[in-house]
């Protein structure tokens, strides 16, 4: 075994003479059973780098005489990319099973794409995410290329991302399912994709009507079934995301805490978190210390998360309730500001970011700031006048 070590090595030199007596700039390298390339090559996607330098290329070709003849030949095929300045990072890029990304059709990036992000992070959330936001514009994509099989991908991205409206929250999320499938490929587009982002804010609460306390009321009696109706009264009183409602510790409510606090579990979109009831009078008129969430499949391994939350929506639908689930969510927020609730307790009861709570009920906590400052300043004049009388 070592003889044949040896000799692979001897003939290693050989090559390696050639390539260096030919002024290739690329040598080959052996590192355990794989051979790689060496050389001064363009920087990698999404590295700081801006100049070329010395960097290893791996080759997935093993350490053999067969492998080493196979090795020459792409060390001299990549010298010849890089004497004409056509040389791209993602055609060396290797998806296990499949070979070099950049050989593979576009539908074979997507579906290794597909792969490579659901394995990253909590698998139900990011099965969401991926199938609320990103496979939709990536299976446009698709369509596009199956139309228009010559086009290249920069052109498929530009024309899909020109037909979806401007300043609409669509085409800042087809931005980010392309922009994620560009980093993956490595491939660097000639026009930045910022540049189709536009100016959608996520601030549309404000210019949504929301409902009073009374019409939620009133709504609840429009729902004959009991399960859905307990879910309609729990995410009224706690402002929870539809999918929410499935997974939650209720334990405290029905054995009578007096705060009435429910725990948000693990398993949803934003991870553990506690809330409590605004108006706490709600859980006696919804009925809420009694559990009774209707029956639906709640197994993340075979139904997503955006799923669950769809059925919430139908029910909406079918028992003709006058405003949305979420419009639920955004009143009980309201409400929290004219409690006078602080907005990072309030944020985290929601699950989301302080500057996210800002951003979308910026309107609310304006006019409740103004309100209090109007109050103190009223309060600082009464006092005024009470000394000089």
């Amino acid at each position: 075994m070592a003889t044949l070590s040896s000799k692979l090595d001897q003939q290693l030199a050989q090559v390696n003479q050639r390539l260096k007596a030919a002024q290739l700039g690329i040598q080959i390298e052996r590192r355990g059973q794989r051979l790689n390339l060496r050389g001064t090559l363009p920087p990698r996607p999404g590295t700081q780098r801006l100049r070329p330098h010395q960097q290893r290329l791996s080759l997935a070709l093993p350490a053999t005489p067969a492998g080493l003849k196979q090795a020459e030949i792409e060390a001299k095929i990549i010298a010849a990319k890089l004497l004409d300045k056509s040389f791209r990072w993602q055609d060396y890029q290797t998806v296990p099973s499949l070979g070099f990304l950049g050989a593979l059709s576009l539908a074979e990036q997507v579906a290794a794409y597909e792969d490579m992000f659901l394995r990253v992070g909590d698998s139900s959330s990011r099965r969401t995410t991926w199938q609320t936001a990103y496979a939709p514009y990536l299976r446009q994509l698709l369509h596009h290329a199956a139309a228009h099989p010559d086009w290249a991908l920069p052109e498929l991205i530009y024309t899909l991302l020109e037909q979806l409206p401007p300043h609409r929250r669509q085409r800042q999320v087809a931005c980010t399912a392309l922009q994620g499938l560009c980093r993956f490929l490595q491939v660097e587009l000639p026009i930045p994709l910022s540049r189709f982002w536009g100016h959608y804010s996520p601030n549309r609460t404000q210019e949504r009507q929301l409902p009073e306390d009374s019409a939620i009321v009133a709504a609840f009696a429009q729902i004959p079934n009991p399960g859905w109706q307990y879910v309609y009264g729990l995410m009224a009183t706690y402002g929870l995301r539809n999918h929410e409602v499935f997974f939650c510790d209720l334990t405290g409510l029905a054995n009578g805490d007096p705060q009435g606090r429910i725990e948000v579990l693990a398993t949803t979109k934003t991870g553990s978190h506690y809330v409590w009831p605004f108006p706490p009078q709600w859980i006696d008129v919804f009925q809420l210390r009694s559990p009774r969430l209707p029956q639906i499949n709640t197994d993340l391994s075979t139904t997503p998360l955006q799923r669950i939350g769809q059925r919430v929506n139908q029910q909406f639908r079918r028992y003709g309730i006058p405003f949305r689930p979420y419009d639920l969510r955004h009143a009980w927020a309201v409400r929290t500001i004219h409690y006078g609730l602080p907005d990072t307790v309030a944020a985290r009861m929601m699950g989301h970011s302080v500057a996210i709570h800002h951003r979308t009920y910026h309107r609310w906590l304006t006019l409740r700031d103004q309100q209090q400052a109007v109050a103190r300043v009223l309060a600082q004049q009464g006092d005024a006048l009470e000394l000089t009388l």
